[in-house]
């Protein structure tokens, strides 16, 4: 078991009783069923970090001004890329005329990258170096949980919701005077991961070498399993 899983996590349940024990006419139907939902739910620490920086220049060439930009992310990339364990990507490039009232009209160029991994204390280091060394500016931080983590915590969720559904199911039987049940179609459901989008921040003048470095907490996100499905009731015991 992964350790940053924590199965302490509450078991939420809902029951349902998906047909009557007797139809409209009095008549018992042929085969009586009641549908049981159970949901295991646990918090597990991100182990994913994800940010967005940015590099912008202003001129009234925008050769020059895309110069200014294609320089600065060069230099951020190859930073990145020298860091083992560290993802980098170009993530949008846009250039615009600005034209104000009694100003010259002049040109803005603006591209993003996007670096991601699992050592939040490199990639800290690594913003605070892109921001006062190469003039970027970070627009914005994540975190999520990895597929890997992800999937051991749902395999431990899975069993928890599914003895949380039978134990249920039998709750449902015996309250409703049958001696046993079967298992009929049963759904497995797992919450959907959300990968955040980074929390984007103002804009910022870029940061001076003597700047504070970038302080980073992953924290936790919640993943779930429910289990709903159908419970075919038998032996009926006599009222």
């Amino acid at each position: 078991m992964n350790p940053c899983v924590r199965l302490a996590a509450a078991v939420a349940t809902l029951t349902t009783f998906a047909c009557p024990l007797h139809a409209a006419d009095g008549t018992p139907p042929a085969v009586p069923i009641v549908t049981v939902s159970a949901s295991a739910t646990a918090s597990i620490a991100n182990d994913r970090m994800s940010a967005v920086l940015r590099a912008e220049a202003d001129h009234v060439d925008p050769a020059k001004a895309a110069a200014d930009v294609n320089a600065r992310i060069g230099k951020a990339l190859a930073r990145a890329k020298a860091i083992a364990g560290v993802d980098v990507k170009t993530s949008g490039y846009s250039s615009y005329q600005i034209a104000e009232k009694n100003q010259p009209s002049r040109w803005r160029v603006a591209q993003a990258i996007t670096v991601e991994g699992a050592d939040f204390a490199s990639i800290a280091a690594l913003l605070t170096r892109l921001q006062a060394d190469d003039g970027l500016v970070l627009s914005g931080m994540s975190f999520h949980v990895s597929r890997e983590a992800r999937r051991i915590a749902e395999d431990a969720l899975a069993d928890q919701a599914i003895k949380s559904w039978q134990a249920r199911a039998t709750h449902a039987a015996r309250a409703l005077g049958y001696d046993a049940w079967r298992t009929g179609r049963i759904n497995v459901l797992t919450s959907e991961p959300m990968r955040p989008q980074p929390m984007m921040r103002a804009a910022a003048a870029p940061m001076s070498a003597s700047a504070a470095p970038v302080n980073v907490e992953g924290g936790n996100s919640d993943v779930s399993v429910t289990v709903s499905g159908e419970a075919v009731l038998e032996g009926a015991r006599s009222r």
